[in-house]
């Protein structure tokens, strides 16, 4: 026998996989049975009336008492889960749905292609699990989804007797405590690793806003716990800094050159003084020797200064809004209120900026996403893209990755990237590709890296006469309407990577949140309040047909008296124009998704062309490349 080769090795590797299935198809095997346990009850569940399904959960909660685990129950409770969500919301969890429902619950993550309804995946083990009383979090990677999931799947939760709470900024203390009380709790990943904190800065229990960490649920899982693992999360008090000295050494950076006094090194993401740029900012600023243990402080402001010029960009990394620097969060386009770059760097930038430089801070307490959702007793977690990351997830947090298959294949056409020599020439053809597929109807998503080139495209879009949103930090409080209505006929819509994340686009339309935002308008309820929740029963009443139970509902709620009956008539015929509209974008090939270039996590990417081709419908997506790109450099 010769010599064993590489090619020999891959070649056995192939033969023991086709003979005993990947580790991912050994555990889908044993998954598929436990889907059948639950589809075994689901004759008996359909029989049963409203009264009889809802008195479901104080059986289960006395079973439990009674010493029965989670696992007895689990068949039965996901298929009351099931029906419920039928009953309730007009969805029914398909089996693959059932699986990553089970693969939650045995606190791994599932992987689920964008658009498979990870969403209603999660209610399977959030009601199971929260029928222990012990609490259920949900964790979502902005306040945005965290109030879009409360309320959606709030409905289903309080139509079954569970308690629902949410977290976002600007809670006080007690609304925190009863939002962490209910039985589950949505909110955003930063929301409740500060409470954490916070907590842990109390003398006294009574006043703790959150209970046991039981078992949480993280929604883009690979962004939380590895793109910002180690992001930590600080609270911070005054401190005795030197606030004078900022704008006089910030005076000095602009009469330094690049590659004779200083150096940066964007892969490092440092910038650093050469010897004779040290001379001259010793000459600037008049000082004898900058690394005298004497000037120490004024060296740290110099290196800061140096930092928020070279380094930090307006519009990329950071926004001035009223006075005042904003961070845009580099994973989610967002902006970050009240956060704040540590060691005198955000003062740096103020003061580069010339807008009102702020004290400097002192850290008091920090912890890292990595080391507080360790805490939890069991964690589990939901992605389109993990298997990528699948070592980390299993070297650090214990957490296997199974990969969830997807109820209809996937239509979506991902063609190759196009590079052009320089970034004029590349966003010369991006518009020019727009331009062709608005013309012929097709709804169109082009998705940008920064505020700053998503202003770009705007301009050349504008010039060229082509109608269009844009979606990104500066315009981000029209975000869920922009989004609702991004699959329209001929719709061109700009995006930072905010669009990326959660959010379902609709071919043709979405009549639901338009209906919603008509009645909004009148300004007799406002969103996220309680009340909210009877407006949106009674608009997708009549957006699935039911316009009788609409009318219905409105007689037998006075919170609703207020809608008049045109509207139940305009909404059920802006639902007959979405439909039509559903069909000229499916000839016209679907949504299609323009990257105007490579975002340095692969996984931003995926998310952004998974955007298209949902639950099977056609789609196509391309990104455009230049060699002066970010990337290339």
């Amino acid at each position: 026998m010769g010599p064993f080769c590489p090619g020999q090795e891959v070649g056995v590797l192939e033969l023991l996989q086709k003979v005993f299935g990947t580790a991912n198809d050994r555990a889908l095997k044993k998954l598929w049975p436990q889907v059948k346990q639950v589809n075994a009850f689901e004759e008996r569940i359909k029989k049963l009336d409203d009264a009889a399904l809802r008195a479901k959960t104080g059986e289960f909660r006395q079973k439990l008492a009674n010493g029965a685990s989670l696992e007895d129950i689990r068949p039965e409770a996901f298929a009351v889960c099931r029906e419920a969500a039928w009953r309730v919301l007009g969805m029914r969890h398909y089996d693959v749905q059932i699986l990553g429902g089970h693969v939650l619950h045995s606190g791994r993550i599932a992987e689920m292609k964008t658009g498979e309804g990870k969403t209603l995946v999660a209610t399977l083990p959030v009601y199971l699990n929260a029928l222990s009383g012990k609490g259920v979090h949900l964790v979502t990677v902005n306040d945005y989804l965290a109030r879009r999931d409360a309320e959606w799947m709030g409905q289903l939760y309080r139509w079954l007797g569970l308690s629902t709470g949410v977290i976002v900024n600007g809670l006080s203390d007690q609304e925190r405590q009863t939002a962490y009380n209910s039985d589950i709790t949505y909110g955003q990943n930063n929301e409740f690793g500060f409470d954490y904190l916070r907590d842990n800065m109390k003398f006294d229990l009574a006043s703790y806003v959150q209970r046991e960490l039981n078992y949480a649920i993280i929604d883009e899982v690979d962004s939380i716990l590895i793109d910002e693992a180690r992001t930590p999360l600080i609270i911070s008090g005054p401190s005795e800094g030197d606030s004078e000295l900022y704008p006089i050494v910030d005076a000095i950076i602009p009469k330094l050159k690049k590659d004779i006094h200083y150096n940066i090194d964007e892969k490092a993401h440092s910038a650093t003084l050469t010897e004779e740029g040290v001379g001259e900012a010793e000459r600037l600023l008049g000082v004898d020797n900058l690394y005298d243990p004497a000037h120490i402080v004024v060296l740290h402001h110099v290196n800061n200064a140096l930092k928020a010029h070279a380094l930090y960009r307006r519009d990329v990394n950071y926004l001035v809004h009223e006075g005042e620097v904003l961070i845009i969060d580099e994973h989610t386009g967002r902006l970050m209120p009240g956060r704040r770059w540590s060691d005198g760097l955000h003062q740096a930038v103020e003061a580069k900026e010339g807008v009102p430089v702020q004290p400097e801070n002192q850290t008091l307490a920090t912890i890292s996403f990595q080391n507080y959702f360790r805490l939890y007793d069991k964690l589990s977690g939901m992605t389109g893209t993990a298997k990528t990351e699948e070592g980390e997830f299993q070297n650090i947090y214990k957490l296997d990755v199974v990969v969830v298959p997807t109820n209809k294949p996937i239509l979506r056409d991902d063609m190759p990237d196009l590079v052009y020599r320089t970034e004029k020439g590349k966003f010369r053809a991006c518009v020019a590709e727009i331009k062709e597929r608005h013309a012929k109807g097709q709804p169109v998503l082009v998705g940008t890296t920064s505020v700053e080139k998503s202003e770009i495209i705007h301009r050349m879009l504008k010039a060229e006469g082509i109608e269009h949103a844009v979606l990104n930090a500066k315009h981000h409080a029209r975000e869920a309407a922009i989004v609702a209505q991004a699959g329209r006929l001929g719709r061109v819509t700009v995006a930072t990577n905010m669009a990326g994340r959660g959010t379902d686009i609709i071919l043709g339309g979405n009549a639901e949140y338009w209906g919603q935002s008509l009645i909004e308008d009148l300004g007799h309820i406002k969103r996220h309040t309680g009340a909210w929740e009877k407006v949106e029963d009674f608009v997708k009443q009549i957006v699935i047909g039911h316009a009788d139970h609409a009318r219905q509902l409105r007689a037998d709620t006075p919170e609703l008296h207020f809608i008049p009956e045109e509207f139940i008539e305009q909404i059920a015929e802006t639902r007959d124009l979405f439909k039509s509209e559903q069909k000229s974008v499916l000839e016209a090939g679907g949504l299609y998704i323009l990257g105007t270039e490579r975002h340095e996590s692969r996984r931003i990417d995926n998310q952004l062309r998974g955007r298209a081709g949902r639950q099977g419908d056609p789609g196509a997506s391309r990104f455009y490349l230049s060699l002066e790109d970010d990337l290339m450099r």
